[in-house]
């Protein structure tokens, strides 16, 4: 990381820096993502954790030196392609293969693992949400930014989005991201972090594996757009939108 300050840098620069923090934030329980604006300390103070330990973590995890993807270097139009390619296609791909799993888990442990009604409306509640959010990025939002980006960098002017300026359709993203970031947390919180009970099969601990694996894919995808790819693209158009 180029960052040593960390105590006074907000989470989510610290994680754009070097994605390898977000393993870190992800054991602490610290919002690298929705809430990626606040500061180390302050995160810290919020998860009543010792701030120290967290940054002795971090330490840790750049001498360690692994899962390093250099995001923040990237072309913007690239980071879009990677958001639409591995993120989008990733939820509708994956979304219904983990709905799957989760109603037959319910069928076999609902009755004795009640909670599981509640997982399973969780996630399918969130998979029709995240596809209108999806929509409204590729045919709305996106389009208008990839001419944004192709402008920006052939040095010519661009006309303003139809609706004004593109901080309206990204504080709506954001506010959708917040949303389910905040569903999400409450999923970990309702499976104690992914656990599998003593009594759970094969395919109980498949489903764990899966939704655990949903929910870091949906947190990096929402850390991309919200520390990376809006505010980049909101300082390209005060530059070149006239």
């Amino acid at each position: 990381m180029k960052t040593t300050d960390w105590k006074h840098t907000s989470v989510g620069n610290i994680v754009a820096e070097n994605f390898a923090a977000a393993k870190v934030f992800k054991k602490y329980g610290i919002d690298f993502c929705c809430h990626g604006e606040v500061a180390l300390d302050a995160a810290c103070a919020t998860q009543g954790l010792e701030l120290e330990e967290v940054m002795l973590a971090l330490e840790r995890q750049e001498t360690d030196g692994g899962g390093r993807i250099p995001f923040a270097s990237w072309p913007l139009d690239l980071l879009m392609d990677y958001i639409l390619k591995i993120h989008h296609r990733g939820i509708r791909s994956r979304g219904p293969e983990l709905m799957e799993l989760l109603e037959k888990v319910e069928r076999v442990h609902g009755e004795v693992h009640p909670e599981l009604h509640e997982l399973r409306a969780l996630v399918s509640e969130s998979l029709q949400d995240l596809e209108m959010h999806l929509q409204k990025e590729e045919n709305v939002l996106f389009p208008y930014l990839y001419d944004l980006y192709a402008a920006f960098e052939q040095g010519q002017r661009m006309e303003p989005m139809h609706c004004g300026t593109i901080a309206n359709p990204i504080r709506v993203m954001k506010m959708e991201h917040e949303g389910e970031g905040n569903r999400y947390l409450h999923i970990i919180e309702l499976t104690d972090h992914f656990s599998v009970p003593q009594d759970g099969c094969a395919s109980y601990r498949l489903m764990m594996q899966e939704l655990e694996a949903f929910v870091d894919a949906l947190f990096e995808h929402i850390h991309l757009e919200n520390n990376l790819l809006f505010p980049r693209f909101e300082e390209i158009e005060r530059k070149i939108v006239y």
